[in-house]
């Protein structure tokens, strides 16, 4: 026992930017001259403080123990020095080994080569004094020697944890592509402000828990239980310097002290994930790591998230999304995190992990403090501060006074009349956006909508008969009255001609980088774009369908055909739909659906974007809905498909395969803003139909009553 006295270099590597915990642990575990590199602590201690080390770190991913350091300016200088560590006193003839040979900034090029001739070395020593070679084995070998080559020095020790510490042994899937690293999991519980003297009426929350690492690691923290405790393998044990004694009795004080740990009161640690399939893994990583009855998780979106206690921390690694798309749909995650944090845990400490450093702007939340961490290669950070409920005032428009420079002009008149009276409208209604001039005067044949502190402006090409010089002149005059009117600077007013569109003129090439807006429409929030398209992203003549929508779909299975950017969808998974599935031929259009989800909360299984034909995939489709929503366009052509669909022609074989989805007692929603539309008298023949065109126009748009028409059908 007295040789578990002797001193030993240590070390232990780690993912970049969990040196200085690493270090702690190793002072903490009576290790001394601690120093650290990137992704390295070294330090001085005994054979007790290297088994801690393996046993209990929660952040280090191997431990090493020095052997040998000697110059190696080439594979012969690296076979020499190896030759002269004294092999018998670390293993056997019949010990199994494998050696594992990094490079940096070395003479010797290939790694593997270099590992080869450690190797070589190994073997030709036991040969020459035992007349015998031990064996490799690539898996799991009895010892593992690592060899480290800087520039001409190299250094050889035993890898005492034999396999990353990172594997605790309770994780046997992960719920995603690329799960945290346990080490890396601990990191984010601990820096975010876990630790295990955390008040019991202080809970964790992860509301997007994945495969459960967080929590676990949370809980393994609280609890005081060694992280190495479930391992099943360790590098040391096949070590011909191996303390059995001590090792079993270091084991046998952390089962003590886990022990303890569980019959404390502990706080309550909750995880939820949207995903199913997340949900089933995280329970099942949590049945492994015997924490069942310490940690609950449950199904649920993050927009259904209220404050489930007092006091509290969150700690979440939200999805940051690897393709273009998925990216656009993370950052609006991100925003929604943000937003709902505030509204529903103030006062709570939050931890939020993410690789993309804007996303952490995105929430608008004052951090207090930000920690630069790697996920394997991936630069990332760790945002931590305190949620802040906001009790702004709501931006109110006001007008300005009467009797101005400009007054007595006709349209300025009449913009006036418009906005006074559907300013209070939409103020007693909650309404932030809406039209407050729509071609009211044919001389000014324009539009003027107000989008929560925006103002959207379109010009209609004139007609031939009218002379291009007046007409631009009265454009400028009527924007004059528009700026001078809601006294907006012009950064604020966004400016639009519309013509007749060809071929892809009204859209922009996937994946360039558009800006959006976020404005709010009853309970959801929506994004919208002023410049790229031809149209916002929300028809707001549709505003009371979708209401409509958001109050039926409560339980139910929704379904939108023709879907433009979801924002029917984005109303009925607000209003409590149980899965929604949404379908447009646009990826672009998908990809803007797919983010208004994100920014309301939703997302994963439950809420399902498929890009295709809407009449095709209905002959397709096997699903069964509760509600569909159907709002295909005047005319459309698929160049690709050579498919041509028109309104007029199409809308009866259009409702058939839509009604043909209906379960039982369903309702189908059916709109049109084809101006001359005329109903399939056979329609009513088969179903239950009502026209509710007149009730589905809002008062911004009453004063042009076939701007759409809109049907309610159902099964007789």
């Amino acid at each position: 026992m007295m040789e578990n006295k002797k001193i030993y270099s240590l070390a232990a590597s780690c993912a970049a930017g969990l040196e200085e915990l690493v270090g702690q642990e190793a002072k903490a575990f009576g290790g001394s001259e601690v120093d650290h590199a990137r992704g390295l602590v070294t330090w001085q201690g005994d054979l007790e403080a290297a088994y801690r080390t393996c046993l209990w770190s929660r952040y280090a991913s191997r431990v090493f123990l020095k052997l040998a350091e000697f110059p190696a300016p080439d594979e012969d200088g690296l076979y020499e020095g190896a030759l002269k560590v004294d092999w018998g006193r670390q293993m056997n003839i019949d010990t199994t080994f494998a050696v594992d040979c990094s490079l940096h900034q070395s003479a010797i090029h290939h790694s593997g080569f270099a590992a080869l001739r450690v190797k070589d070395a190994v073997v030709d020593q036991f040969r020459e004094t035992c007349g015998e070679r031990p064996t490799v084995s690539v898996v799991r070998p009895d010892i593992r020697i690592r060899v480290s080559v800087y520039k001409d020095h190299a250094t050889i020790a035993l890898d005492l944890s034999g396999e990353s510490l990172h594997r605790r042994g309770y994780r046997k899937e992960g719920g995603s592509l690329a799960p945290l690293k346990e080490s890396l999991a601990a990191a984010i519980v601990t820096l975010a402000g876990w630790t295990s003297d955390t008040p019991q009426d202080t809970m964790l929350l992860d509301p997007m828990c994945g495969s459960g690492t967080i929590l676990i690691e949370a809980a393994l923290i609280f609890g005081d239980a060694a992280p190495g405790l479930s391992r099943s393998y360790f590098g040391f044990t096949g070590w011909k310097g191996h303390d059995k004694a001590l090792w079993n009795n270091l084991v046998d004080e952390a089962v003590e002290r886990e022990e303890a740990g569980l019959k404390r009161q502990w706080p309550l640690i909750l995880g939820y994930d949207a995903d199913p399939r997340a949900v089933a893994v995280a329970r099942s990583n949590i049945e492994h790591a015997c924490y069942e009855d310490k940690i609950v998780i449950k199904q649920g979106q993050l927009a259904r998230l209220r404050r489930p206690a007092a006091k509290g921390i969150m700690v979440v690694n939200p999805p940051y999304g690897e393709r273009l798309s998925e990216t656009d749909e993370a950052e609006q995650l991100h925003r929604a995190l943000g937003r709902i944090s505030k509204q529903e845990l103030n006062g709570w400490q939050l931890g939020v992990f993410t690789s993309n450093p804007d996303f952490g702007d995105r929430m608008e939340i004052k951090w207090d403090r930000t920690h630069r961490l790697y996920n394997g290669s991936i630069s990332c950070r760790l945002f931590c501060g305190t949620a802040h409920s906001e009790e702004g005032q709501e931006f109110q428009w006001q007008l300005a006074e009467e009797n101005g420079p400009d007054e007595g002009i006709e349209f300025g008149n009449r913009l006036r009349k418009n906005a006074k009276k559907l300013l209070k409208w939409a103020k007693r209604e909650g309404v932030h956006c809406f039209r407050v001039y729509d071609k009211d005067l044919p001389e000014y044949n324009v539009s003027v909508d107000l989008y929560e502190k925006w103002i959207h402006v379109q010009e209609y090409a004139a007609p031939d008969t009218v002379d291009e010089k007046l007409a631009h002149q009265r454009f400028q005059q009527s924007l004059h009255q528009i700026r001078h009117l809601f006294d907006v600077r012009r950064d604020r007013v966004f400016l639009k001609t519309r013509r007749k569109q060809k071929g892809k003129a009204q859209y922009q090439k996937q994946g360039s980088r558009k800006k959006m807006h976020t404005v709010r429409e009853g309970d959801c929030f929506l994004l919208v774009n002023f410049t790229d398209y031809l149209d916002t992203g929300i028809f707001l003549d549709h505003r009371n369908i979708r209401a409509r929508i958001g109050q039926e779909s409560a339980g139910k299975r929704f379904l939108n055909l023709f879907a433009y950017t979801g924002t029917a969808t984005v109303h009925a998974a607000v209003g409590g739909a149980e899965s929604t599935t949404t379908v447009d031929l646009s990826a672009n259009y998908l990809n803007w659906a797919r983010m208004n989800l994100a920014l309301n909360g939703f997302g994963g299984l439950a809420h399902e974007t498929v890009q295709a034909d809407c009449l095709q995939w209905l002959q397709e489709d096997r699903g069964e809905y509760d509600l569909i929503f159907v709002d295909p366009p005047t005319f459309s052509n698929t160049k690709k498909e050579r498919r041509v669909f028109d309104v007029q022609r199409d809308h009866r074989l259009l409702i058939e395969k839509a009604v043909a989805h209906l379960a039982p007692g369903g309702l189908l929603i059916f709109s049109t803003n084809f101006r001359r539309f005329k109903m399939d008298e056979s329609i009513e023949k088969y179903y239950a139909i009502s026209n509710i065109s007149k009730s589905s126009i809002p008062l911004d748009f009453a004063r042009n009553s076939r701007i759409h028409h809109c049907w309610e059908i159902r099964r007789k």
